[in-house]
C-alpha cells in the first residue's frame, strides 16, 4: 500500500480532477447545446471540403474617384459596384464546414486609402460580444472581422488589422508565414462600424502611407485573406479556407487581391515629439533622482525604402508604460520580465536569436529561457529601475532576400558613482542579419555589443557572436539552430551555447526535440540566460484528434520528457510530464498534467528564501488547469497543484476572475497562494492583484491597478488615463506607487512614488 503522504496526494489530485470536471461542465451547458444543434446541421447539410486542397479564392479591387465617408452603413451605390468575397470556410470548431452565418466582404480604393467594407449577417445580433474599446483588445474573445494583407505577395510577411461590433481596433505586423506577431506595431487606420437587425456592418479606410509596398509595379497583386469569428459558437472562418491549426497570417495559403493600379505610397515620414512632466519620490531612489523634472523628446520614423525603415529617438521616455505583472520565484534561477515599452516592441522578430517557438508546436523552451537579445537590458537595471536613454536609432526591414536589423542606444550613467547600484552611461549596439533561403526557410547572423562610456569604466564590455538557422522541411517539419559565443574581460572557461531542435506538426500529430548546451561562462550582456553551466535534452509526443464527444472540440494527449546535466554529464534536472488537454467547442480550455521531476543541489541552495540541503530529490506533482472562454461576463482562469517540493511538499492556488458587464468596463481579481514546507520549514508565497480598466469611448480609457507580493511584502499600484486626442497621438496621466509592508501590516514605508504627465503628437508626411 503506498505511504500515507502519497493517498493524501492522490486523493486530493482527484477530488481536484473532479471539481474541475463538474466546473467546467457546468459553465458550458448552455453553450455547448447550442453547439450541439449548429453541428448537427452542418453535418445533415454539407459535406466538408479540404482548407488545403480547394483552389485559393481572388478579390478584384475596384477603383474610386470620391472618397468614401465611412459610417458604419455601406450606403455608398459604389459598393454595390464591387467584386464580393464571401462563402467563408470554418477552420474552427469544425475545419472546412461552412459558416454558420455569411460573410460578404468588398474592397475599394483611391488615391489615398484602400477601403474594405464587410457585412456580418447574424441571426441574432443582440449576442454580438465586444469584450473592450481599447485598441489591441483581446481578440479571442470577440465577435470580429478581420484582414491580413500581403503588400509584396511574398507569401511570407503581412499587415493584420480586426474590428468587433464596437468600432475598437487591432491592427499588428506578422512575419515568416506566421511564425512571429509583432502586437506593438500602429499605424494610422480609420474605422466605423455599426450593429443592425441584419448582424453588422464594418468599414476600414487604411491610408497608403500606413503600409509599405512596392509603388514602382504598374498592376498589383497582393495576398489577402480574411477572417470571421462568431464568438458564442467558438467559430471562426476564412475566405481562404485554412486548417484549424492556423491563422489568418498564415499567408502562404492566403488568397488575392487583384486590379491595384498607380498607387502612391508618399514621402513615409512620421515626427512624433513629446513633452513631459515628472515628480518622483522614494527611499529606493537614488537621492540625484529625486524631485520634479521636465523632458522634451521626439521620435522619427522614415520609410528610406518601401521595406526599409529607420527609427530615431532622442532623450527617449517610458513614463506612460505600465508597470510589471509581480511573480513569484519558486526556482532556483531568475525570472524573466518581458519587454513592454513599444520602441522596442516594434520589430523585434527580426533580432530574435535563441529558443524561438514555433505557432502550433511544443518546443518545451522559449526565449523566457534562453535569448540572446533581451531589450530589457537596455535601460532598465537588474533591479528594474528606469536608466535614462540618451537616444539612439534602429534601421530595420528587407532588402531583397535578406532582413536585417541594426540599433544603436546610448544611456546615461544613472545614481552615485560611489555608491552600490550605479550604473555608467553605455552604449548598446546590436546588428542582425538573415537572408530567406528555399522560401520559407531562413538562415542568420547575429552581433552585440554593450560598452561603459563613462570615464573610468571604459575597459567594460561583452560581445556576443551568434548565427542560427531556422529550416523548414516537407511542409509540416522545422529545424531550429544556434551556435553563439560571448566575450568579456577577464573571463575564461566555456563562452559558447549552441541548440538543434527537430519539430513535426500536421492535422493530428506533433513531436520534438532538441539538444542544448550552455557554458559555465556563457553571457550575453544584452540577452537573458536562465540556467548556465549545462546540457539539456528534450523530446515530446502528442496527438489532436477531433472525437465524437459531446461538447468537445479537440483532445490534446501529450508526453514530455526533459532533462538536464553539468557539463561533466551528471544529471542535475529531470522532469518527466504526461498530460491530457481538451477544448471545449466554445474555445474553453481544460488541462491535467502528472509531472515526477528530479533535482540534484550540489550545495546548499537557496529557494524561495529557504536554505535547502545538498542532495537528490524526487518528487511528483498533479495539476489541473480550466480556462473558461473569454466571451462571457463571468470568465478567468483556475489551476490547482498539489505535490512533492524538494524535502517538502507544495500546494497551489491559482485564480484570475474577470467581470466585463459591457465593453466600456472590466475588473480583474487574481490570487496566486503557494502553501510550502521546505527544510522542514512551513510558509506561504502569495501575490494578489485586482484591475479596473474602464473605457468611455475608444479614445478616453483609464487603468487602475494595485499587486501585493508576499514573498517581498511589496504593495504596488498603478493609476493611468490615456487620452487619445489625433491618431497616435496621447496624452497620458500616470501615477506609480511601490511601499514596503511591514509584517504587522501596519508600516508602509514609501520606496517609490513617481507622478508623470505626457503628451505626444504625431505628424506624419
Amino acid at each position: 500500500m503506498p505511504p500515507l503522504c502519497e493517498q493524501r496526494e492522490y486523493a486530493i489530485a482527484r477530488v481536484i480532477v473532479f471539481g474541475a470536471f463538474v466546473f467546467c461542465c457546468a459553465g458550458n451547458l448552455a453553450a455547448q447545446v447550442e453547439m450541439s444543434a449548429v453541428e448537427t446541421s452542418e453535418r445533415a447539410a454539407v459535406e466538408p471540403v479540404d482548407p488545403e486542397a480547394v483552389p485559393r479564392p481572388s478579390l478584384r479591387a475596384l477603383r474610386i474617384d470620391t472618397p468614401i465617408d465611412l459610417n458604419g452603413t455601406l450606403d455608398e451605390a459604389i459598393w454595390l459596384r464591387a467584386d464580393t468575397g464571401w462563402g467563408f470556410v470554418q477552420n474552427l470548431p469544425r475545419a472546412g464546414y461552412p459558416m454558420s452565418e455569411r460573410t460578404v466582404v468588398r474592397v475599394l480604393y483611391d488615391d489615398e486609402n484602400l477601403y474594405i467594407g464587410a457585412t456580418m449577417y447574424d441571426s441574432e445580433p443582440a449576442r454580438l460580444n465586444s469584450p473592450g474599446l481599447e485598441q489591441d483588445f483581446p481578440t479571442q474573445d470577440s465577435d470580429i472581422f478581420g484582414v491580413a494583407i500581403d503588400t509584396f505577395h511574398d507569401r511570407q510577411n503581412a499587415f493584420l488589422f480586426a474590428v468587433n461590433p464596437a468600432g475598437a481596433l487591432f491592427d499588428a505586423q506578422n512575419f515568416n508565414d506566421s511564425r512571429y506577431t509583432n502586437r506593438a506595431w500602429e499605424g494610422v487606420i480609420h474605422v466605423s462600424t455599426r450593429v443592425h437587425d441584419d448582424g453588422w456592418t464594418a468599414e476600414l479606410a487604411i491610408p497608403f502611407t500606413t503600409i509599405r509596398f512596392n509603388p514602382g509595379q504598374g498592376e498589383q497583386t497582393w495576398g489577402i485573406n480574411f477572417l470571421r469569428r462568431v464568438r458564442r459558437r467558438g467559430e471562426d472562418g476564412y475566405w481562404a479556407p485554412l486548417p484549424r491549426m492556423y491563422r489568418v497570417h498564415k499567408m502562404s495559403q492566403a488568397g488575392t487581391l487583384t486590379g491595384l493600379r498607380g498607387l502612391r505610397q508618399g514621402r513615409n515620414l512620421q515626427i512624433k515629439p513629446y513633452i513631459a512632466g515628472s515628480r518622483l519620490q522614494g527611499a529606493a531612489q537614488a537621492v540625484d533622482q529625486l524631485g520634479n523634472d521636465a523632458d522634451v523628446g521626439v521620435d522619427v520614423k522614415y520609410g528610406v525604402t518601401s521595406r526599409l525603415t529607420m527609427d530615431l529617438t532622442a532623450f527617449t521616455d517610458f513614463s506612460q508604460v505600465e508597470v510589471d505583472q509581480e511573480q513569484v520565484n519558486l526556482t532556483r534561477f531568475s525570472l524573466f520580465f518581458p519587454e513592454l515599452r513599444d520602441f522596442f516592441m516594434e520589430n523585434a522578430g527580426i533580432f530574435t536569436v535563441g529558443d524561438v517557438t514555433e505557432r502550433n508546436y511544443r518546443m518545451g523552451s522559449s526565449t523566457r529561457n534562453f535569448t540572446l537579445f533581451h531589450s530589457r537590458r537596455i535601460g532598465l537595471s537588474a533591479d528594474r529601475r528606469p536608466i535614462p536613454i540618451l537616444g539612439g536609432g534602429r534601421f530595420s526591414g528587407r532588402a531583397g532576400e535578406f532582413e536585417i536589423g541594426v540599433l544603436n542606444m546610448q544611456t546615461r550613467d544613472f545614481g552615485d558613482p560611489l555608491a552600490s547600484g550605479y550604473a555608467p552611461a553605455e552604449n548598446f549596439g546590436v546588428f542582425r542579419l538573415r537572408r530567406n533561403i528555399a522560401g520559407r526557410s531562413d538562415i542568420g547572423v547575429l552581433f552585440t555589443n554593450r560598452q561603459a562610456t563613462t570615464d573610468g569604466f571604459t575597459s567594460r564590455y561583452n560581445r556576443t557572436f551568434a548565427a542560427d538557422a531556422n529550416i523548414r522541411l516537407f511542409r509540416r517539419m522545422v529545424v531550429n539552430s544556434y551556435i553563439a559565443l560571448t566575450d568579456e574581460p577577464d573571463v575564461s572557461g566555456d563562452r559558447y551555447a549552441g541548440r538543434v531542435s527537430v519539430a513535426w506538426r500536421d492535422q493530428v500529430w506533433d513531436a520534438s526535440g532538441f539538444l542544448k548546451h550552455v557554458g559555465e561562462s556563457f553571457n550575453p550582456g544584452v540577452g537573458f540566460v536562465q540556467r548556465r553551466g549545462m546540457r539539456q535534452g528534450y523530446v515530446t509526443v502528442g496527438a489532436h484528434p477531433q472525437p465524437a464527444i459531446p461538447h468537445v472540440q479537440e483532445i490534446n494527449p501529450y508526453v514530455e520528457v526533459s532533462a538536464i546535466t553539468d557539463l561533466g554529464g551528471t544529471l542535475e534536472s529531470r522532469d518527466v510530464r504526461v498530460g491530457l488537454g481538451a477544448t471545449l467547442i466554445d474555445g474553453s480550455n481544460i488541462n491535467v498534467t502528472f509531472t515526477n521531476n528530479f533535482e540534484r543541489l550540489t550545495g546548499v541552495t537557496r529557494i524561495s528564501g529557504v536554505d535547502v540541503a545538498a542532495g537528490d530529490y524526487g518528487f511528483n506533482e498533479v495539476a489541473v488547469t480550466y480556462r473558461p472562454t473569454g466571451a462571457r461576463v463571468l470568465s478567468g482562469l483556475l489551476r490547482l497543484s498539489r505535490g512533492g517540493f524538494f524535502d517538502g511538499d507544495r500546494t497551489s492556488v491559482t485564480a484570475n476572475v474577470l467581470f466585463r458587464p459591457n465593453y466600456h468596463l472590466a475588473i480583474t481579481a487574481s490570487a496566486q497562494h503557494n502553501d510550502l514546507t521546505l527544510a522542514g520549514t512551513s510558509f506561504t508565497a502569495d501575490v494578489y492583484g485586482a484591475r479596473v480598466r474602464y473605457a468611455y469611448n475608444t479614445r478616453l480609457f483609464a487603468l487602475a491597478f494595485v499587486q501585493f507580493n508576499d514573498s517581498s511584502d511589496e504593495l504596488v499600484a498603478n493609476f493611468r488615463v490615456n487620452i487619445i486626442h489625433a491618431p497616435l497621438s496621447d496624452i497620458f496621466f500616470v501615477v506609480t506607487e511601490r511601499r514596503y509592508v511591514g509584517d504587522d501590516g501596519l508600516r508602509a514605508d514609501l520606496l517609490e512614488r513617481s507622478v508623470s504627465v505626457k503628451a505626444t503628437k504625431l505628424f506624419a508626411f
